[in-house]
């Protein structure tokens, strides 16, 4: 039988559910026809070798580890690229998607019935019993109606992680995708040139069989990062951009800081400047870190502090002509918050373009 369906499983600490779901698998599809793509970013808990252990006697199953590289957006990218199944299918690896699904989605391509087939969680039908996480629940339906506006698709859940279409439109759409974040069903269709025709599936999304979601309150952030993108993306360039947000809720931060010293505390204006701008700078880079680099994000107190100390030091010149220029400002008789402003834009460029390749990697 010839292959007809690649099912990417992006994947972060789920040694455990990989069998369990290769058995789903293939108790909803049959023994032939398909096989599991297993896209994981390097997980420490052995997933990549588990994967391995089972492509050893499952010719069904492959493996690609990715090293320094992480976000499921970017994984299912990648999958695209590895497969020769004329269709491709997205699901995540925790049992919360519903196998039993796939064989429906691959019929109604093949009829030619939608562009894309997508199990939805809000459609008619549906089930969200066992998620039992109503914050969640209510961000994703805000999410919708935005990215229904942004996409032209009318669809109840343009958020959802599962999904199948023909292989040959995913690549035809991989040069244009942003690949931030965990969003790709969104970034499939706000890239395509024309509004997707789309078939939703009643998901009834269950719990996780084990581990800890991938997900955290930064997925806001990646939704937007996801919209802006689409938007003026082309303009100013993404990363870029989140960068620049972060380091515009830093200009309050560094604001706050010398207008408490300066002259409260001291009378020098340069010693105020530069108590501000570590004060920034340390905030600068932990927000970055949670947001703009989230999928490079260090962990742990080494990682943490070895990646401040980097943080600081590639800055360090920024911050130095970031001193410098708003000192000799204020000195000339500029009024002192945009002699710190001009200090602020002098040093900006510099530190995006030091810390991005020393600290979170090349991008």
């Amino acid at each position: 039988m010839t292959l007809d369906l690649a099912i990417i499983l992006p994947t972060l600490n789920e040694r455990g559910n990989l069998a369990p779901l290769v058995e789903r698998i293939e108790g909803a599809l049959g023994a032939e026809g398909w096989e599991v793509l297993i896209v994981d970013d390097d997980s420490k808990d052995g997933t990549a070798d588990e994967g391995r252990e089972l492509a050893r006697s499952d010719r069904r199953v492959r493996v690609i580890q990715r090293i320094g590289r992480r976000g499921l957006a970017s994984a299912a990218i990648e999958g695209f690229c590895a497969t020769a199944a004329p269709y491709v299918a997205v699901m995540d690896a925790d049992h919360q998607h519903d196998p039993a699904l796939l064989a429906g989605m691959l019929a109604a391509l093949k009829a030619g019935e939608a562009d894309i087939c997508v199990a939805s969680r809000f459609a008619e039908g549906a089930s969200t019993a066992d998620w039992a996480e109503p914050e969640r629940e209510k961000l994703s339906g805000l999410a919708n109606r935005i990215a229904r506006g942004i996409t032209g698709v009318e669809l109840t859940d343009p958020m959802s992680g599962y999904f199948m279409l023909p292989t040959s439109v995913a690549r035809a759409l991989v040069p244009r995708l942003s690949g931030i974040g965990f969003k790709i069903l969104l970034d499939l269709l706000a890239t395509a040139d024309r509004p997707m025709t789309v078939k939703e599936f009643p998901l009834n999304f269950a719990k996780r069989r084990e581990g800890e979601s991938k997900l955290d309150r930064a997925i806001l952030f990646d939704f937007l990062a996801g919209l802006y993108d689409k938007t003026l993306g082309r303009v100013i360039p993404t990363r870029f951009a989140l960068f620049g947000t972060v380091g515009a809720l830093g200009v309050i931060v560094h604001y706050a800081v010398l207008a408490t010293l300066f002259p409260v505390m001291t009378a020098t204006f340069w010693k105020a400047q530069l108590g501000a701008v570590l004060v920034a700078m340390t905030f600068n880079f932990w927000l970055n870190n949670w947001l703009t680099y989230r999928d490079k994000r260090l962990k742990g107190a080494g990682a943490l502090i070895g990646g401040w100390i980097g943080f600081v030091l590639t800055c360090a010149v920024g911050g130095f002509a970031n001193v410098a220029v708003a000192t000799l400002l204020q000195s000339q008789g500029l009024f002192w918050p945009l002699a710190a402003l001009a200090g602020i834009l002098v040093g900006s460029v510099w530190n995006y373009a030091l810390s991005s390749r020393f600290v979170w990697g090349r991008f």
